[in-house]
Parts: structure tokens; C-alpha cells; sequence
């Protein structure tokens, strides 16, 4: 009996330490406005409550409330602690090389674990770069669906992608996101996300379940026996 107690309190417990146990559902920037510049482009939208503002680069073809890129699959953009994929179509294309510069992200108030999610950065033969000036993770990663590709990889502060897809995460609080694109290629983009409501992840569920209906049962095997 003893041991049964420990088996089943040895599962609640794992269930309630697990980690990551919950994922965050992102809200994606809507971008309203933009305008083109090398150096000098800037953008601005809303991400839920957030203001967002954006200076660099500004590249065509930027999509501003448009339908491209799709974002999908899913799971090239969400995973772990980031539950879904960009749901606005916009995105901030750039091309990035030498004529081009800093590029800022910049948050209305402080966000808490900022994601951003990059679609088709380089292709075959060129390996494009982001440069962050901060920490990061990547949490998911794969093909996307116009162009097919594979996850963006890492190394420190640097992202790298020959037709790399995937989204990144910041552990922290942030007002703003500063990166350079010192390697040319036409074109790819980006799109950026501020955390909101927590939800348990499915195995963290399954797992809580788990424990929880074996304290039921060993409850009721304890009436029986009273």
C-alpha cells in the first residue's frame, strides 16, 4: 500500500513540476502602416493592448493586412511554450546586407517573453543571419508551406536560415528588440508576438489527470476498507 501511494504521489508531483508546463497564446502583431527605407523604414500596429513600432529596414514586398505569407504549418511557427502560429498574415520583409543597418523593435509598455516568428530567411547557397542583441530560444522550426525550407538554427545570439522557417522567444521583460541582417537575400521576413493567457500543455494534462484519478481511486479503496 505504501508503495502505491508513492508511485501515484510521485506522478501528481511530476505532473505539477513538469516543464515547460504551460504553453502561452500569442498575440501577433497587426501591422498598419509602413514605409519603405534601407535604413530608414518604419512600421507600427497593435498586438492586442501593446502598441508596436518598427525602424530599419523596410523592404518590398512588405504585406500590410494582406493574405501572404500563410504562417503554416503550424507547427513550423508554435510549439513548447508558444501555442499558436501567427493568425494575422502581415509581415516585415527585409533583404538585409551591407547597405542596411540596426532594426528596432519597440514595445508601447514592457513585454514579458516576446516571440518572434521568421519565415523563408536564405536560401540554398546563401545562409541569411539575424544578429540579436539579446538572448533568445528557438522553439519551433520546419518547412513552411510557399517555399518548404527547414527550421532556422542557432548559434548564441545569431540566427541562421538557407530557406529557414520557425520562431524564436526572449526570456524576459523587454520595451524593445534591436538586430542587424549583415548577409543579402531577396527576400524574407518576420512577424512578432506578445505572450497572453497560459494554457497547461496536453501532456502536462494527461499527466495532472493521471496522478489526480489515482488519488480518486485510492480514496475510494480507503472508504471500502473504513
Amino acid at each position: 500500500m505504501k508503495v502505491t501511494y508513492a508511485i501515484f504521489g510521485g506522478i501528481l508531483g511530476a505532473a505539477l513540476t513538469i516543464a515547460p508546463a504551460f504553453a502561452a497564446t500569442i498575440t501577433w502583431t497587426d501591422w498598419t502602416a509602413a514605409t519603405l527605407g534601407a535604413t530608414t523604414g518604419t512600421a507600427s500596429g497593435t498586438a492586442g493592448s501593446v502598441g508596436i513600432s518598427y525602424s530599419g529596414e523596410v523592404a518590398g514586398p512588405t504585406t500590410i493586412n494582406g493574405t501572404y505569407p500563410s504562417w503554416g504549418p503550424a507547427g513550423t511557427f508554435a510549439g513548447g511554450p508558444v501555442a499558436n502560429a501567427p493568425d494575422v498574415h502581415d509581415i516585415i520583409a527585409l533583404t538585409g546586407g551591407t547597405a542596411t543597418g540596426l532594426n528596432t523593435i519597440t514595445f508601447s509598455s514592457a513585454v514579458t517573453n516576446p516571440v518572434i516568428s521568421i519565415w523563408s530567411l536564405g536560401q540554398p547557397g546563401i545562409n541569411a543571419q539575424f544578429v540579436f542583441s539579446d538572448p533568445f530560444t528557438i522553439v519551433a522550426g520546419g518547412p513552411s508551406n510557399e517555399y518548404s525550407g527547414s527550421t532556422i538554427t542557432s548559434v548564441a545570439d545569431t540566427v541562421f536560415g538557407a530557406e529557414g522557417n520557425g520562431t524564436i522567444q526572449f526570456s524576459g521583460t523587454f520595451t524593445s528588440i534591436s538586430w542587424t541582417n549583415p548577409v543579402f537575400e531577396n527576400w524574407y521576413g518576420f512577424q512578432v508576438g506578445v505572450p497572453g493567457t497560459a494554457v497547461p500543455e496536453p501532456a502536462t494534462l494527461s499527466l495532472l489527470g493521471a496522478g489526480l484519478a489515482g488519488l480518486g481511486i485510492l480514496r475510494r479503496k480507503r472508504s471500502r476498507r473504513a
